[in-house]
């Protein structure tokens, strides 16, 4: 039988009142590309990670060091949720499916009980039609490009003032899904902010969509989504030059072209 997920933190941070940003991917990326941003603009320090038999037999490597697939971010940004001056951002390279889902959230739960932790967000994103169960299925037909999920009332009336339109109906699944519907059984302050996103590649647009509501949480730190907005621009027009290629080559050929393997970075 499988163990629990063990979650090991830097227990000299002190982590009481901390708003939490989770970004487990799914959708082009996005949650990833906006973890990131935020490590990087927000110089946020490695803190710990999370051990499980269950998870791949990898590590990501950066200059030359060895992370663990999920792990933990913190620093101390200046905040504008409930006095909030502690940030941590649960980063993922890595989808987590099926039997790991719930023991996952309920080891990050009993950590943030335990760390006293203050607030949480979970980032996401969804493809309009495309059905998938680590996807969002929006069913209430909205041209919305961002929504919204709360845990409880307060989550649905910040998510409101910040301008995010509230999920009417539809299927979350993924950690998002699981971690939102524990959130609500226990009464934790946790929401979601979704972005729709163009499952097709990295899509740095959507990720901008959400910097710009999260910047509304640090008044004293600008998160300029305008960088995010060029990656974009580049790898669209990465893109075109490669159909572009692609379809000259298959008429001087006289083939239809079939699919190939395309690298974005």
């Amino acid at each position: 039988m499988d163990g629990e997920p063990l979650v090991k933190f830097d227990e000299s941070i002190d982590t009481e009142g901390a708003l939490v940003v989770s970004c487990f991917p799914t959708v082009s990326m996005v949650s990833n590309i906006v973890a990131h941003y935020l490590v990087e603009h927000l110089d946020l320090q490695f803190v710990g990670g999370v051990r499980d038999s269950r998870l791949p037999a990898v590590c990501l490597v950066q200059d030359g060091e060895p992370m663990p697939p999920i792990r933990f971010y913190a620093g101390e940004p200046k905040c504008n949720v409930d006095g909030c001056d502690k940030l941590i951002v649960v980063l993922s390279d890595i989808q987590v499916h099926g039997r790991l889902a719930l023991p996952l959230t309920e080891a990050l739960f009993e950590w943030s009980k335990n760390a006293k932790i203050g607030m949480g967000i979970l980032i996401d994103a969804f493809a309009h039609g495309v059905e998938s169960p680590h996807e969002l299925i929006d069913d209430d037909d909205s041209d919305e490009t961002l929504l919204g999920i709360g845990a409880i009332d307060s989550n649905r009336k910040r998510l409101t003032e910040m301008g995010i339109p509230l999920l009417k109906h539809g299927v979350v699944g993924g950690m998002t899904g699981v971690m939102m519907g524990e959130g609500r059984r226990r009464g934790i302050d946790l929401c979601a902010i979704l972005a729709e996103a163009n499952p097709a590649f990295p899509d740095a647009r959507a990720a901008a969509r959400i910097i710009e509501k999260l910047d509304m949480l640090f008044p004293a730190i600008q998160l300029d989504p305008d960088p995010l907005l060029e990656e974009a621009a580049r790898i669209e027009e990465q893109i075109k030059a490669m159909l572009s290629h692609q379809l000259s080559a298959s008429e001087e050929m006289g083939e239809d072209g079939g699919p190939s393997a395309m690298l974005y970075g």
